[in-house]
C-alpha cells in the first residue's frame, strides 16, 4: 500500500509541477489571475467557473481530512493556506509526509486515522 500511494503522490506532484512550469512559460500566473479577475466568466465560458468551484471544493474536502489528522490549529491553518494556494501539489506533499511517518507494514487505518497521543 505505502509504495503505491507514494508513487501516486510523487507522480501527481511532479506532473503538476511540470505542467505548472510549462503553463508559466506560456503565461505567468499573475497575468492569468489578472485576466480571470478582469473577466470572471472566462470569456463567457461557464465551465471555467464550474471547474474552479469543483477544484476548490475538492481541496476543501481533502483539507477536512488534514484538519482531522492535525491536532494543532496552527498546522491546520498552514495546510489550509498551502492547499488553497498550491492545490494538488500541496496535497501530494502532505500525503508523502504522512506516508513517510508510517511504520513499515502499517495498515490503511494508520494512514487515514489520527495518531493517538502517547
Amino acid at each position: 500500500m505505502k509504495p503505491a500511494l507514494a508513487t501516486f503522490a510523487l507522480a501527481a506532484f511532479f506532473g503538476l509541477l511540470g505542467v505548472s512550469i510549462w503553463a508559466t512559460g506560456h503565461q505567468s500566473i499573475a497575468l492569468a489571475i489578472g485576466d480571470l479577475l478582469a473577466n470572471p466568466a472566462g470569456g463567457n465560458n461557464p465551465w471555467l467557473v464550474a471547474t474552479l468551484f469543483d477544484a476548490y471544493f475538492g481541496f476543501l474536502w481533502f483539507w477536512l481530512w488534514v484538519a482531522y489528522k492535525e491536532t494543532s490549529w496552527l498546522a491546520r491553518a498552514i495546510w489550509l493556506l498551502l492547499i488553497l494556494a498550491a492545490g494538488n501539489m500541496a496535497m501530494a506533499v502532505y500525503m508523502l509526509i504522512q506516508l513517510w511517518r508510517l511504520p513499515v507494514g502499517a495498515s490503511i487505518e494508520q494512514l487515514l486515522l489520527r495518531r493517538r497521543s502517547a
